[in-house]
């Protein structure tokens, strides 16, 4: 298996150490065990999202409106068709 050499500072080094579940544990096996928790959702990470979304151009909003309008919303929605 090929292998990457890696750098860490002595209190990671340390982190990685102690949660070991066997002194046997490789370093490899503590990593790849990790939980990596996704960020929370934000509001303030949404505004940033949006701001690398392009806008679209008037033309193609008024298709998708026409669109809409002509796809009315089913009598019961609840009713499977």
């Amino acid at each position: 298996m090929a292998t990457k050499t890696i750098s860490v500072d002595i209190e990671a080094y340390e982190r990685l150490r102690r949660a070991r579940r066997v002194p046997t544990e490789s370093f490899s096996q503590v990593i790849k065990r990790a939980e990596w928790p996704d960020p929370p959702k934000t509001a303030n990470a949404m505004i940033r999202a949006l701001a690398s979304v392009p806008v679209l151009e008037e033309e193609i909003l008024d298709r998708l409106d026409r669109a809409q309008d002509c796809d009315p919303p089913p009598e019961d929605p609840w009713r499977a068709e």
